[in-house]
């Protein structure tokens, strides 16, 4: 009777326990709810489990202090499409949270504010929308603010000026208005403040200038208006402010110089914290928007008519400007309507009153690159990086060839777009194809002489593993900049994953072999110095960037071309990469690439051509490291593939694909091993 007894209680205790581990543990309790918030299909986060321990290191992102306290949640690119939970309020001593490059949507909930002691926090490249809470503010701890590449709306909260340990805040390509707040300026250990692409309005207050360790202060692509202070002069090219024609200053090269016009809207542009009235005592708190004197009480009838002239002055200059520009443009285009028409080569193409789409772009700091009337954009010897006028004859194309081959961009061309460009199919009038990208001016270098550097450097490289760049053609007036490729009749590598079986996508196992050894051959040239050429780190190798040419040879594409393009328009094109795992874990903690971070996609790359997958799991993982090729090679190929081959194949990939930099292989080792792989089957 005495051990039944002992049995039961002992049965008690560990039903006891087991209720309140699960019951008791408040962190356990905010991470399950953040998994269903996050992973409602739970389809990424399995391993976190209610009966499992977060801090044993099976929680799949999670990781833990010395106090078995969660300290870190790490699940960038994990392609999490939920939401984010007020749960996460739960872990106290959370120091990280990395959501970045997801595709979470909803609003960022207040309570985040109550991890008082998390230092980074990274939202950035999601669908998040609504406002920033303002009781961000109260996040003590907060060093890195990521939450650009979302859909954010509303003012920048004030009260982001109380984070004084802050260093990096990032709200670029959301849709924010109003000012921007000058209590931005108390955040005295800030460097990096990124603001580019918003709608916001008013001027820079001039605080900002007075940050001790500001490095890069970017708020391109605004309506911001106003007097810049020359004090921002000291950031050199971190200061970046295009695309605000508001703005006016002076010794900033780019900024128009401040007219009569101008001066009706501002106070002392040198001037931080305080505008001093010149004919009263009384102190005016620097606002974000510059106020008009005109609104201050001591502001006499007698100045008004002045500028009443001024302004009807430049109103009446403006509209007989725009009236002769529409006229001149009328002509113009009536005329290119007529020559493209005269180039038209088949009956069956669309006429030009049906095909033609036009596009209107802002102008672009690529003015002497315009082709469009044959003129010469290096004659007056700005030669850009040393180009000789034989390479301008070899590689460029005039607008009317452009858009005669596309058909003025017909919608019936297209291929495909993205944020920063588009891509169409092209007939050249030799009646070759090619692919053609369209780049919006704005999201291009902002420096000429930087853009065209990458542009030289784009035609030198000449692989028969990387698409062809046979030319390009930069438009003033579409402000536009067109590369035209090599046309890939077989599609793009990952047209040939996730495929039904029978399809006639369906690659078989020689073919497989060949483009992991030609996607190689191609990463190692770009790699090298050979050819007078400098080393490329292409930053964005995926199997969508692998195209196919007609004898199934793969071809690099995009190769060198964020030599050409905006460091945040890069930024914002890794997304795709990221949520599909292309991305190596270094990334998170340094931001820079490598050629080891080539080699990691490389190793992706490898396993989705061995499984026929897209999206690759952990248990497939699991079964290419344990060789169980059953588990892990495409079900399509029916068997039929070399065991000892595909083993190998798999253990390059895994290797490529390690987490530590260090213990990747370079590509000349990895071209010896699969050498050593294909001679040994």
């Amino acid at each position: 009777m005495g051990f039944l007894h002992f049995l039961l209680s002992f049965l008690l205790f560990l039903v006891f326990s087991g209720l309140q581990f699960v019951y008791g543990n408040p962190e356990l309790r905010a991470l399950m709810e953040m998994k269903v918030a996050l992973d409602p299909e739970n389809r990424f986060l399995a391993s976190w489990t209610s009966d499992g321990d977060p801090c044993s290191g099976s929680f799949e992102g999670v990781a833990c202090n010395e106090h078995r306290k969660v300290a870190n949640i790490t699940l960038q690119g994990k392609g999490l499409t939920g939401k984010i939970s007020p749960a996460v309020a739960g872990l106290k001593c959370l120091s990280g949270l990395y959501l970045h490059y997801n595709c979470l949507s909803g609003e960022i909930p207040a309570e985040i504010s109550n991890l008082t002691e998390l230092s980074d926090l990274y939202l950035d490249v999601n669908n998040l929308s609504g406002t920033i809470p303002p009781e961000i503010g109260h996040m003590a701890s907060l060093q890195v603010l990521q939450l650009c590449g979302n859909q954010l709306s509303g003012s920048i909260p004030t009260q982001v000026g109380s984070l004084k340990r802050l260093s990096v805040l990032a709200l670029q390509h959301n849709r924010l208005t109003g000012e921007i707040p000058a209590s931005l300026g108390n955040l005295r250990k800030l460097r990096r403040l990124n603001l580019s692409f918003n709608r916001l309005s008013g001027s820079i207050p001039a605080r900002l200038a007075d940050i001790p360790q500001l490095e890069v202060l970017d708020v391109q692509n605004n309506t911001l208006t106003g007097v810049v202070s020359t004090a921002l002069k000291k950031l050199n090219e971190g200061f970046q402010y295009g695309n605000n024609p508001g703005l006016c200053g002076v010794r900033f090269s780019s900024l128009r110089v401040c007219t009569a016009f101008d001066q009706g809207s501002i106070v002392q542009p040198e001037s931080s914290g305080w505008n001093t009235n010149n004919t009263t005592s009384k102190k005016i708190p620097e606002s974000a928007n510059f106020r008009k004197q005109c609104n201050l009480t001591h502001c006499s009838d007698s100045s008004k008519f002045p500028q009443i002239a001024v302004v009807a002055g430049v109103i009446t200059v403006t509209f007989t400007f725009l009236g002769a520009g529409f006229l001149i443009f009328c002509w113009h285009r009536r005329r290119k309507q007529k020559i493209g028409s005269a180039f038209d080569m088949s009956d069956d193409r669309l006429s030009t009153d049906q095909a033609k789409e036009f596009y209107t772009k802002s102008a672009s700091p690529l003015v002497s690159l315009e082709y469009s009337n044959g003129r010469d954009p290096f004659a007056d010897g700005r030669n850009g990086d040393g180009l000789s006028q034989e390479f301008l004859h070899d590689f460029r194309f005039n607008l009317e060839e452009v858009e005669s081959a596309t058909q003025y961009f017909s919608e019936v061309n297209l291929l495909g777009r993205s944020n920063f460009s588009s891509v169409y199919k092209g007939i050249l009038r030799d009646g070759s194809l090619v692919t053609i990208r369209s780049i919006n001016a704005t999201s291009c270098k902002s420096e000429e002489a930087e853009f065209v550097k990458g542009l030289s450097l784009l035609t030198s490289l000449r692989h028969e593993n990387l698409v062809r760049l046979r030319g390009f053609c930069c438009s003033r007036g579409r402000g536009e900049c067109f590369l035209i490729y090599d046309f890939a009749p077989k599609g793009s590598l990952s047209q040939y994953l996730d495929v039904e079986d029978g399809s006639s996508r369906v690659l078989d196992w020689s073919t497989r072999v060949s483009v992991i050894n030609g996607i190689a051959k191609g990463i190692r040239y770009l790699h090298s110095n050979e050819a007078n050429k400098p080393a490329i780190v292409h930053r964005n190798i995926s199997a969508e960037k692998i195209l196919i040419d007609q004898q199934f040879n793969p071809l690099i594409s995009d190769s060198g071309l964020s030599k050409l393009l905006a460091d945040d328009i890069v930024f914002s094109a890794l997304k795709v990469s990221a949520a599909l795992g292309y991305l190596p874990p270094e990334y998170i903690t340094t931001g820079r690439f490598t050629e080891k971070s080539d080699i990691f996609a490389f190793g992706v790359i490898i396993l989705q051509i061995l499984s026929g997958k897209r999206t690759l799991t952990n248990l497939m993982r699991l079964a290419a490291e344990i060789c169980t090729l059953e588990e892990f090679i495409d079900t399509n190929l029916k068997g039929k593939f070399s065991e000892s081959e595909a083993a190998k194949l798999a253990k390059i990939a895994l290797t490529c694909t390690h987490e530590l930099p260090d213990h990747r292989p370079t590509i000349e080792a990895l071209i010896q091993e699969l050498s050593n792989c294909a001679t040994s089957s």
